[in-house]
């Protein structure tokens, strides 16, 4: 009887899935835990109702930049995490962590073992600036000094001196805001954050006092979103410093933009014109170039001019690239990016895609999502040959017990989740992050 009824379960779920057998089950691999890798993994899972989803993560831990790269600060756009936890409950989706795709496992591995393939492993390397000097002790890139905050293992070591009056910032995006904000937030107030307590201590005992942002264009072309703008206008202990002169061409070039854009430069235009006596914390500056071009169309031309600002460290800001992982991909080096159709890599007959950040979260979750349509659509057109059945995962785990590794499931992830909100509600804090992975591991294994 209970054999009986067993197997009648089994057969009504292989009806409502419209799967006929295991051959017809669609096995997908994702590359990246962060939000563009789970909200493929979401649509995926919703718009196909037999589709099985593994996801593979360089580290133990999950979630890529929500967890190393949103600021502290910032724990609102951390709730993402709700969503994508709720997606890695789902029975047909796995996260193995702790797994290196291109050390532990192979891309080829990958393509033999699923029908389909998505790489998003997010941009892990940054763009240089090619000049004298950006080798120079206390010359980092942003990139590198958030995940240090951020408690990210592979910069928990880095090397930052912070007994320095003046911080120069090249780049005017977000992350050039939320690195110049947090080194000027009083540590009262950061201490309340997820900054783990090595750092907090490290940033108690900073002398920097004033911030330089500087930009190879106009203040009309930040890149950086109203939300930062305020939050550096308002922040407590410092005030903005924003040369006028450069600032009196907005108010003629308000009336004809956009409206984010129209907000977002009348708070520059007042802040740089309206602003009080300036005896400052912070400062933004324009670069000594020549704007050539009309309004928002505007590029810099380098000039022989030269200015000269005295700091003890340095923050590059000035975007990321992505890195190779298979020799196989139609990587381009330069861009740091692999050349795709609408998210199908080129070459690879619509079975491996890519997408990754773009921007802020909400449009990575677009991103993400319209990746995950494409799979669907692909394996529903026959673009995806799912006829002829993938061992998925469990070919993967077979390599992996062969070279001594242990993926780290998603409910052992928990356990370290559990262990570092613990930790961090005895300390007044959301969570105290673990940034060395042996002792991740030995939590996880405990």
């Amino acid at each position: 009887m209970m054999l009986s009824c067993g197997v009648s379960r089994l057969i009504v779920r292989h009806l409502r899935t419209g799967v006929a057998s295991t051959a017809q089950v669609p096995q997908v691999c994702i590359v990246g835990s962060g939000p563009a890798g789970f909200y493929t993994a979401q649509q995926i899972l919703k718009s196909h109702a037999a589709a099985q989803v593994d996801m593979y993560e360089k580290l133990p831990v999950p979630f890529g930049l929500v967890r190393y790269g949103v600021a502290p600060d910032h724990p609102e756009v951390k709730n993402c995490i709700n969503t994508f936890t709720q997606t890695a409950a789902k029975d047909r989706f796995t996260f193995l962590g702790n797994v290196d795709i291109g050390s532990d496992i192979t891309f080829s591995q990958l393509r033999e073992a699923y029908h389909a393939v998505v790489l998003a492993y997010g941009a892990a390397q940054d763009r240089a600036l090619n000049i004298p000097g950006e080798s120079l002790p206390n010359v980092l890139s942003a990139r590198e000094f958030v995940g240090w905050y951020n408690g990210l293992p592979e910069n928990a070591d880095l090397k930052v001196d912070l007994n320095v009056e003046s911080v120069g910032i090249i780049g005017q995006g977000n992350v050039a805001v939320d690195v110049a904000r947090i080194l000027l937030t009083p540590v009262d107030i950061l201490k309340k954050t997820d900054i783990p307590e090595n750092i907090l201590e490290r940033l108690n005992g900073s002398r920097v006092r004033h911030m330089t942002l500087v930009g190879r264009r106009g203040p009309e072309h930040v890149a950086f979103t109203i939300k930062e703008l305020r939050e550096m206008v308002n922040l407590e202990g410092s005030r903005p410093d924003l040369r006028r002169e450069d600032y009196k061409h907005l108010r003629n070039l308000i009336p004809n933009l956009p409206r984010p854009r129209k907000r977002l430069l009348e708070l520059l235009a007042k802040t740089g014109l309206d602003a009080p006596d300036p005896k400052l914390a912070s400062s933004w500056a324009a670069a000594e170039k020549q704007l050539e071009g009309e309004g928002l169309n505007q590029r810099a031309v380098q000039t022989d001019e030269t200015e000269s600002l005295q700091c003890g460290l340095i923050l590059r800001s000035i975007g990321y690239k992505g890195v190779e992982i298979d020799s196989s991909l139609p990587f381009d080096q330069r861009t740091g990016t692999i050349s795709n159709n609408g998210g199908r890599v080129t070459g690879q007959n619509g079975k491996v895609l890519c997408t990754g950040p773009v921007g802020v979260i909400l449009s990575t979750m677009t991103s993400g999502f319209t990746t995950g349509k494409v799979v669907v659509a692909d394996m529903e057109t026959g673009s995806v040959d799912i006829s002829r059945p993938r061992s998925g995962q469990t070919l993967i785990k077979s390599a992996l017990a062969e070279k001594g590794v242990q993926p780290v499931s998603f409910d052992q992830w928990n356990r370290l989740n559990q262990y570092e909100v613990e930790t961090g509600a005895k300390l007044g804090k959301p969570r105290e992050k673990v940034s060395n992975i042996k002792h991740m591991m030995d939590i996880i294994h405990q």
